[in-house]
């Protein structure tokens, strides 16, 4: 599977966290981040990821045109929901397009870890 890792920077502690958690079921797929994301999972993990710009300076949007091209399974985007984001209509297109595409998306810890277990028992969604 072709999974995205995304965090808000209140919620990046929280993705290193998931991915340390997961790393064997994480290491077993392809995977991909926005910038600062993929960079501090990776220098905790070592896993390999695909590192797209940071959220602001695109790193959002060049993830949705991967939902929209259908080049994407998961999306683990642990969003800050009481942070106003400067690049808040790039997220809420991204979240549309999930939609519009039936990508599974975990937006929380705690629905990213539903996935992720899923995922090591069957190897599917």
């Amino acid at each position: 599977m072709k999974i995205a890792l995304i965090a808000h920077d209140k919620k990046k502690d929280d993705m290193i966290a998931l991915a340390i958690k997961y790393k064997d079921v994480l290491s077993k797929h392809e995977l991909y981040a926005t910038g600062t994301t993929g960079t501090l999972v990776m220098g905790e993990t070592l896993l390999k990821i695909t590192r797209m710009k940071s959220g602001p300076l695109g790193g959002d949007q060049q993830i949705g045109s991967m939902v929209a091209e259908g080049k994407l399974d998961l999306i683990i985007f642990l969003r800050d929901p009481l942070t106003s984001q400067p690049h808040e209509p790039d997220v809420s297109a991204l979240l549309r397009l999930c939609d519009v595409q039936s990508i599974p998306l975990a937006t929380n810890v705690k629905s990213a870890e539903i996935m992720l277990r899923q995922l090591e028992q069957t190897g599917a969604l």
